[in-house]
């Protein structure tokens, strides 16, 4: 069999993209949320024959396209291999994982699972360089390559097992390859177990922009084993947690209280705690997706910090922050825009603030930061919530739990808390 070059493998990529392009931007100028109940989202236990603490947070889409959120800490392997294969349409996987993911020992307990699943399914390995620098076009064409090579056809199904940047790269090659096919995500992380592995946003980096190139493209199941984290280092602990946090503040306030009020289970990796916190956040997310599948509204505001945060990611270097730690400034920054404005109370934002620092997260930039207000202004224009040459934030406003979408605010409120927060820093 030939084997594609690189040259063709990028040439089939940005068709397959051009092909692929289905998303659009919301009309309004500004769309205002505010949840003070707690979501409606049905959580059942897992059925079987067998008694279990597993449960399910559904998905729930039009066009039966549905699909579970497994999550639980006592997956036996027989377990996860019945809920696994009953996800797996054909006869042939792809498991796709980070070389540090598989350094833990994560691939081969999944490898062996899906094996023992059915003696017939052929499941086939590839193992990535790991991290955000390598979440890029290239390695995006390693995947796709691998499927020729191995002759992957349209009921094949690619595993994405691993964290964020893994779960939207395998995601993105599912929904290019042969111009759509399953894929199923298992995080091992916190930040992909509460946030990227849910909603079907796939991508990949481009050096002018975080997450520019991309397509929505829902997955068949997601597969939360919480004893997954036990490998997670604490830094990339804390970094999930920012987006646990961005819940809270934007739609639900208990579970902003109860935050505050176990943040050290949580980095204690208290089992119940964790256990809670993702569930909570997956119930969150589902709502929110099943209401805006491609985020022409509501969804949006699930960006909360994100457009300062990938500014501050990409003006960085890929890399250099976490992506949870950057959305953690950016938080603060769009709490401080917030304020400037008279749109939320200094307390709300001093709590914000001690959230951040109780969650070890960093809450303002470092001095020999290469960012300015120029490259700030520069970055966060090519967002991909820009509509119609309007750059639009999510702010916060009113009560706790109150946000809003909107590219009606006031620039000199945006520049001035640019300002502070760049004052001292070495690009400046």
């Amino acid at each position: 069999m030939s084997i594609m070059s690189p040259r063709l493998v990028s040439l089939v990529i940005t068709a397959a993209i051009l092909s692929y392009t289905n998303g659009f931007a919301s009309t309004i100028s500004g769309t205002s949320f505010v949840n003070n109940r707690v979501p409606t989202t049905t959580t059942t236990k897992l059925g079987s024959t067998t008694e279990t603490s597993h449960e399910i947070v559904r998905v729930d889409l039009s066009d039966d396209r549905d699909y579970p959120i497994y999550i639980g800490a006592k997956f036996s392997e027989e377990e996860s291999a019945k809920i696994l294969r009953s996800h797996i349409v054909g006869n042939t996987v792809l498991v796709v994982t980070s070389d540090r993911i598989a350094s833990f020992g994560h691939l081969d307990r999944y490898e062996k699972i899906l094996k023992d699943s059915d003696p017939d399914l052929r499941v086939e390995v590839l193992v990535l360089p790991d991290g955000e620098v390598n979440k890029t076009i290239d390695v995006l064409g390693l995947i796709l390559t691998k499927a020729l090579e191995l002759a992957l056809d349209r009921k094949s199904t690619f595993v994405a097992l691993g964290g964020g940047v893994i779960g939207d790269m395998v995601g993105f090659a599912s929904a290019i390859y042969q111009r759509g096919i399953n894929f199923i995500q298992v995080p091992t992380t916190v930040m992909a177990m509460v946030d990227s592995s849910v909603g079907g946003k796939t991508g990949i980096n481009h050096p002018l922009g975080k997450n520019m190139v991309g397509a929505f493209h829902q997955p068949q199941c997601v597969f939360i084993d919480t004893n997954n984290l036990s490998t997670l280092p604490n830094r990339e602990l804390q970094s999930g947690i920012s987006e646990i946090i961005k819940y809270g503040l934007i739609r639900d306030p208990i579970f902003f209280k109860w935050q505050e009020d176990n943040m050290s289970r949580l980095l204690d990796r208290d089992v119940d705690a964790l256990a809670y916190a993702i569930k909570r956040s997956c119930e969150n997310k589902a709502e929110v997706v099943k209401e805006d599948e491609k985020e022409a509204g509501v969804r949006a505001t699930l960006n909360l910090g994100h457009t300062f945060g990938h500014a501050i990611e990409t003006g960085s270097g890929y890399g250099t922050y976490l992506h949870g730690e950057a959305v953690a400034i950016g938080t603060c920054m769009a709490a401080q825009m917030s304020a400037r404005m008279g749109w939320i109370e200094p307390k709300l934002v001093k709590r914000i603030y001690d959230i951040m620092d109780a969650a070890n997260l960093p809450v303002e930039l470092p001095l020999d930061s290469p960012m300015n207000q120029k490259t700030f202004t520069k970055l966060m224009s090519l967002d991909k919530k820009v509509a119609n040459g309007q750059l639009r934030l999510i702010l916060l406003k009113g009560e706790l739990g109150g946000c809003l979408f909107t590219g009606d605010f006031d620039e000199k409120a945006m520049v001035e808390t640019i300002d502070d927060f760049v004052a001292e820093c070495a690009g400046e």
